[in-house]
């Protein structure tokens, strides 16, 4: 076993030695630009960026290639959707429904649009990082032009009813835009079958490189519009120009066809391994508690609350281990995680969280190692916390009361 180990994986993913070998070959040898279209280095760079398109629409079932543009990531990708619909259709409406745990790429493009005179409702969850469908279909008025709700959650791993909504927006006749980043890939994911009008996504979170993302754009039933917010020289069916990223392109488009391949056999490996983890965490220390849905989450996410213990210092202490804290504090700013908050997790817990994310590299053996690190931290940070103690002790009596009643 090598150290670190990486226990990050909704951060990103390494890239997979099988698609890093089909990228290398459009950075030295075949180098065209996909839009010169008069000489054969531009014909194979095409030919190879319309096989990826092929390979993303084959993993998210979408009717055709086509319908696949392409971007920098997932951040561009939500911001194109939700700002490109805003523009195109405030004919129609000026309203937004989204959720209060969205990624900030969603979040804040929103927030850019409410100070444009767009009207946004941002629907609460319940305890375990649901919407409720009753109150998504309330919220929707005959102003509302695009529903945004991401498939799961990057923070604690729920997965929203993504069929249940598309099927609703459907009813409705509004545009669903669903952030799919930590679900294609991991879960199947259907624009067809699940309503999907746009779909963001990215490569490095799929074990594909940085810097390539790409979005679906439904073309029939409905045909969905979107004015871009990038212009250049009409690439991508103008909805996004500028020089297309073959090489990041061709990976994005293998790590797809990686994942359609394998997603059964990984799924449910990683759920394994989540399995292995949470049990050897939870049958080994007491008070901790699991945020996010119990079962309906990501296969490789695993989000837990240490009670009596900081997360940053619990971070501190697991320097060999690539973990991220769920209180997602900032340099300027100690406030807990805004998902935890809107699960409904006290402040104190929610600084104590810790994200782990397994992956399609971890081992049983990085597991064990990691339930074994964690454990011998807490405990230790633990013995330095009177509160803890005094936790302890009340929980001693209280006890040593009901024995003798």
């Amino acid at each position: 076993m090598k150290i670190p180990v990486c226990m990050d994986n909704h951060a990103t993913t390494p890239v997979d030695p099988r698609v890093l070998d089909a990228m290398l070959p459009y950075f030295c040898e075949k180098f065209g630009n996909a839009a010169s279209r008069n000489h054969s280095f531009g014909w194979e760079a095409e030919a190879a960026v319309d096989e990826a398109r092929e390979q993303i629409a084959q993993l998210i079932h979408a009717p055709s290639p086509k319908e696949i543009i392409f971007t920098s990531g997932a951040t561009e990708s939500d911001n194109l959707a939700i700002k490109g619909v805003a523009e195109l259709y405030q004919d129609k409406g000026n309203h937004i429904v989204t959720c209060v745990t969205e990624h900030r790429a969603v979040l804040d493009s929103c927030k850019v649009l409410e100070r444009q005179g767009y009207k946004v409702t941002y629907l609460p969850v319940d305890s375990h990082g649901l919407v409720d469908i009753g109150r998504l279909s309330e919220a929707a008025t005959e102003k509302t032009i695009l529903i945004s709700i991401m498939a799961a959650n990057n923070e604690v791993g729920t997965i929203q009813p993504v069929r249940e909504i598309g099927r609703m927006a459907k009813e409705k006749g509004i545009i669903f835009h669903c952030d799919a980043t930590q679900g294609v890939g991991k879960i199947p994911m259907d624009v067809e079958e699940m309503g999907i009008d746009l779909l963001s996504m990215s490569a490095h979170k799929i074990y594909g490189p940085k810097g390539i993302g790409a979005l679906y754009v439904r073309s029939k039933k409905p045909k969905v519009r979107l004015y871009p917010i990038i212009d250049g020289g009409g690439h991508e069916r103008g909805m996004r120009s500028g020089t297309l990223n073959v090489s990041g392109i061709v990976g994005l488009g293998k790590a797809c066809q990686i994942a359609l391949k394998e997603l059964p056999e990984e799924t449910a490996r990683l759920t394994q391994l989540r399995e292995r983890l949470k049990e050897g965490i939870f049958g080994r220390l007491d008070e901790v508690y699991l945020n996010g849905h119990p079962t309906r989450r990501l296969p490789g996410n695993l989000n837990v609350s240490f009670a009596y213990v900081e997360g940053e210092s619990l971070l501190m202490g697991l320097k060999e281990i690539a973990v991220s804290s769920g209180s997602a504090c900032t340099s300027a700013s100690l406030e807990p995680s805004y998902v935890l908050r809107a699960l409904g997790v006290e402040e104190d817990l929610a600084h104590t969280s810790i994200r782990f994310g397994l992956g399609r590299f971890n081992t049983d053996e990085e597991v064990d190692y990691t339930i074994r690190r964690v454990v011998e931290e807490v405990t230790r940070l633990r013995k330095l916390s009177p509160l803890y103690e005094s936790a302890r002790a009340e929980r001693r009596k209280r006890q040593g009361s009901e024995v003798m009643a």
